[in-house]
């Protein structure tokens, strides 16, 4: 199984943290350009492509306007899960290189689907990377048995790609929830409960 977790950054002046995830085998890298990041990901051949950022508005929506919430964001608020709306401050520009790497993705014939790896880690009972980055690394290594980078300090950016990876390889397992409308975006999280250990 062949997975790539994205944690993009709003712009490329900052780090995007990859991983590339090949059965529990960890490869995590930091970039910072659209091109390495549609270069590294092609390249790796993934069943899907799991990124944390916005990758669609709601429907009739744009950024502009007053109420800017998907489905899967209201899903996130119901569940307890905290989140910046799309078009929060920084989140405009994230939101913005997501949906443009999403198309360019999927024009090269990948499934691309978008996660949140601060919700997965809420629902995994993990902390958040940036809470406790030691002990996040450990959970995921032993949690899923996983090797390779994530036997190194990690950043906090690769660690959220790890965790994006995780859930992308989930979903393929069907141990997945989709939540949001179709129509907008479906968002991945894992399901809660005993199915992923």
């Amino acid at each position: 199984m062949r997975v790539v977790g994205i944690d993009l950054a709003g712009v490329e002046s900052r780090d995007t943290g990859i991983c590339l995830l090949r059965g529990s085998h960890v490869e995590t890298l930091i970039v910072r350009h659209d091109d390495e990041i549609i270069l590294t990901t092609v390249s790796f051949n993934p069943q899907i492509v799991a990124i944390d950022a916005p990758l669609a508005l709601p429907l009739g929506k744009t950024l502009d306007s007053k109420e800017c919430i998907r489905n899967c964001d209201r899903e996130l608020r119901r569940m307890g899960i905290r989140f910046f709306p799309i078009n929060f401050a920084g989140m405009r520009k994230l939101t913005e290189r997501g949906i443009r790497l999403r198309i360019i993705l999927e024009s090269r014939g990948l499934r691309v689907v978008e996660t949140y790896p601060g919700g997965a880690q809420d629902i995994l009972k993990l902390p958040r990377s940036k809470s406790d980055p030691e002990r996040l690394r450990l959970m995921l290594k032993n949690r899923f048995s996983l090797y390779g980078s994530i036997d190194l300090k990690l950043s906090a950016h690769e660690l959220d790609a790890i965790t994006c990876a995780v859930t992308g390889r989930l979903y393929l397992e069907g141990k997945a929830l989709e939540i949001g409308d179709p129509r907008e975006v479906l968002m991945i999280l894992p399901k809660p409960g005993d199915l992923i250990v």
